[in-house]
């Protein structure tokens, strides 16, 4: 591959005895420092996983309507 314009000038710099710019760079330039915003998708399934469940055994969020409708 082609040398780009910018790498040229930093081994140009190099060569007539100068401080190469790379050595300038913070030692985090090339660390990731962002933060997660959304749920992997490990947390996302144990979320769905025990969503419809509680602590009573018997009760599992279900519920049965019955309507008696008197006639007299």
């Amino acid at each position: 591959m082609a040398k780009s314009a910018a790498k040229k000038k930093r081994e140009k710099l190099v060569r007539e005895g100068r401080r190469n710019p790379e050595q300038n760079r913070s030692p985090f330039a090339g660390a990731d420092m962002s933060t997660r915003k959304t749920k992997t998708k490990n947390e996302t399934l144990f979320r769905i996983k025990h969503k419809n469940h509680s602590l009573d055994e018997n009760h599992d969020g279900s519920f049965l309507l019955l309507i008696y409708v008197l006639r007299t």
